[in-house]
């Protein structure tokens, strides 16, 4: 059985999609981007601004759902260039241990919603 998981604290959905779905011991959470859910706005700045608001959307949504950050096992990162890898992996790497840090792969893509630099999904383990 699925539940569906919404929380104010991250940015509404804006297709077809719900913010994350928890099947039995697994939490799939879809991609957040830099949206300010208190404003609905992309952040002001640059990747590295950006790169924050999404990885605070992605802890408020595993806390919504009963999570914590330490169970998430598998992160999917796009960029809209690779230039900017080193700052994403720094701010996501402020968020993780390396000796406890998920599975994860890094992909440039060609665009992202609302043009934002940066997209970030993951799925929890409990």
């Amino acid at each position: 059985m699925k539940k569906i998981i919404y929380t104010n604290q991250a940015p509404e959905p804006i297709g077809p999609y719900s913010q994350a779905v928890q099947a039995g011991n697994l939490l799939f959470c879809s991609g957040q981007i830099a949206i300010d859910p208190a404003s609905g706005e992309v952040v002001e700045g640059g990747v590295k601004e950006q790169a924050i608001q999404v990885m605070k959307n992605i802890q408020n949504l595993v806390n919504a759902a009963g999570f914590t950050m330490d169970q998430i096992v598998k992160t999917t990162i796009f960029l809209r260039t690779m230039d900017d890898f080193a700052v994403v992996n720094e701010v996501y790497g402020s968020y993780f241990s390396n000796e406890d840090a998920p599975a994860r792969e890094t992909v440039a893509v060609v665009g992202l919603p609302k043009n934002v630099l940066v997209e970030i999904s993951v799925t929890c383990y409990q």
